[in-house]
C-alpha cells in the first residue's frame, strides 16, 4: 500500500511553518494515541502520524522529503532492509535499532537532568595599538538570560506545575513500530512535556514557558596585551543560560586587529618602511625612527642600498603568552631626487665622469626640452 503524503498526513500544507507543524501533531496525537482512542486502526493511524511529524518536523529530513519524496536519496524515510519502517528509532540504522534492546535506552538524557548552557561567540574589532598594549572595553551583547519573571521555571510565579495530560505524568509515551525483529513496542519522550511528566498550569506571561529571555548584556572584555587576529578569550559563566540548575556556558570573544597605518605586523615582530635621501644613502646618516614607545636614532651606514633591512631587536610586540617581545625590521628605501636646479644638475654631471660614467640626460618636461634648445645642448 502506498504512503500517504507527510502533509496530508498531518492535514497542513507543504509552506506550514515548524508550529503549524508540530500544532497540527499534537492535535492529532491526542486523538489517536493507543492508550487514549481504542478504536481499530488508531494504533497504525497514530504511528502514520508520528512519522510524519518525524520527518517534517527536522529541518534536514523535510529538504529531503520535498526534493524526493518517500524514496528520500538513501533509499527512503524510515525505510531499513525489505521496506522495513525504522522511523521509530529515529531513522538512525541498526546503530539506533539495537541501542533499544541493549541498554540504549537506559544511556538516554534525562530530560530532568541539569544541562550545561551552550557556548556562545562574540567578534570585537580592536585598532592595532589597542591590542599592542592591551586594553578594557564594553561590549553588548544579546543572549537568552534566565527570565527575571518566573526565575527559568517557566510558569507564572503563583501557579502550579500539573501532572502531564498527555503521558499522564511517565515523562514517555509508547510507540509501536515495524522493525526487522519483528513488530516491537518502544518508548519516546513525550512531546507535550519534554519528557518532564508535568506541565504548566499557566505558563510565564514574560517568557511563554520558555524559562528564558532575549536580553541586552553589558559586559568588560580585557583586551590582551598583544593580542592578533583570531585569537580568541573565554569568559567563562557568560554564554548562555543552564538547564534545571546546570551551569552557564561560556563566552568566546575573537579578535579582529585593524592594520596600522605606520607598521605592519608579522606575529609578534612589525616592520617598518624608512625613506632616505640619495646623500643619506651615500654618506650615510643617523636618522629617527618610530617605535611602539618613542623615537631611536639608527646608524645608516654610508652606501646603503634600497632594500636594507635593519633589526631593533626587542622592539616589537609583547607576545600575548608572555613569552618576550618581537623586533622591529626597519627597511630602507632610497628617494631619488627630482625637481634639480642647475648646480645640483651640474654636480651631478660632475659626479657622474669622476666615476667614469657616461649620462645621456633626458629632459623631464617641456621646460627642460626648451632651456636645452636654447642653450644648444
Amino acid at each position: 500500500m502506498a504512503k500517504r503524503d507527510y502533509y496530508e498526513v498531518l492535514g497542513v500544507s507543504k509552506s506550514a511553518s515548524k508550529d503549524e507543524i508540530k500544532k497540527a501533531y499534537r492535535k492529532l496525537s491526542k486523538k489517536y494515541h493507543p492508550d487514549i482512542n481504542k478504536e481499530e486502526g488508531s494504533d497504525e493511524k497514530f504511528k502514520e502520524i508520528s512519522e510524519a511529524y518525524e520527518v517534517l518536523s527536522d529541518e534536514n529530513k523535510r529538504a529531503q522529503y520535498d526534493q524526493f519524496g518517500h524514496s528520500g536519496p538513501q533509499g527512503g524515510f524510515g525505510q531499513g532492509f525489505g521496506g522495513q519502517d525504522f522511523s521509530g528509532f529515529g531513522g538512525g540504522g541498526f546503530e539506533d535499532i539495537f541501542s533499544q534492546f541493549f541498554g540504549g535506552a537506559q544511556r538516554q538524557r534525562d530530560p530532568n537532568a541539569p544541562r550545561r548552557g551552550d557556548d556562545l561567540q562574540y567578534t570585537m574589532t580592536v585598532t592595532f595599538d589597542e591590542a599592542v598594549f592591551g586594553t578594557k572595553k564594553e561590549i553588548s551583547i544579546r543572549k537568552e538570560v534566565t527570565c527575571h519573571t518566573c526565575g527559568g521555571e517557566g510558569a507564572k510565579p503563583g501557579t502550579k506545575k500539573k501532572t502531564c495530560s498527555y503521558c499522564h505524568g511517565a515523562g514517555h509515551v509508547s510507540v509501536e513500530q515495524n522493525t526487522i525483529l519483528g513488530r516491537v513496542r518502544t518508548e519516546k519522550v513525550c512531546p507535550e512535556c519534554n519528557g518532564t511528566g508535568e506541565e504548566f498550569e499557566e505558563p510565564c506571561p514574560t517568557c511563554h514557558g520558555k524559562g528564558t529571555e532575549l536580553k541586552n548584556v553589558k559586559l568588560e572584555v580585557t583586551v590582551p596585551e598583544g593580542v592578533d587576529n583570531d585569537q580568541q578569550i573565554r569568559l567563562a559563566g557568560q554564554g548562555g543560560p543552564g538547564e534545571n540548575g546546570g551551569p552557564a556556558g561560556d563566552l568566546f570573544v575573537i579578535f579582529r586587529v585593524q592594520p596600522s597605518d605606520k607598521f605592519t605586523r608579522e606575529g609578534d615582530d612589525i616592520l617598518y618602511n624608512h625613506n632616505i635621501s640619495f646623500a643619506q644613502a651615500a654618506l650615510g646618516d643617523e636618522v629617527k625612527i618610530p617605535t611602539l614607545k618613542g623615537h631611536v636614532m639608527l646608524t645608516v651606514p654610508e652606501g646603503t642600498q634600497t632594500g636594507k633591512q635593519f633589526r631593533l631587536k626587542g622592539k616589537g610586540i609583547k607576545n600575548v603568552h608572555g613569552y618576550g617581545y618581537g623586533d622591529l625590521f626597519v627597511n630602507i628605501r632610497v628617494q631619488t631626487p627630482t625637481g634639480l636646479n642647475e648646480r645640483q644638475r651640474e654636480l651631478l654631471k660632475e659626479f657622474a665622469e669622476m666615476s667614469g660614467e657616461t649620462v645621456n640626460e633626458q629632459p623631464s618636461n617641456f621646460k627642460d626640452k626648451a632651456r636645452r634648445f636654447f642653450k644648444g645642448e
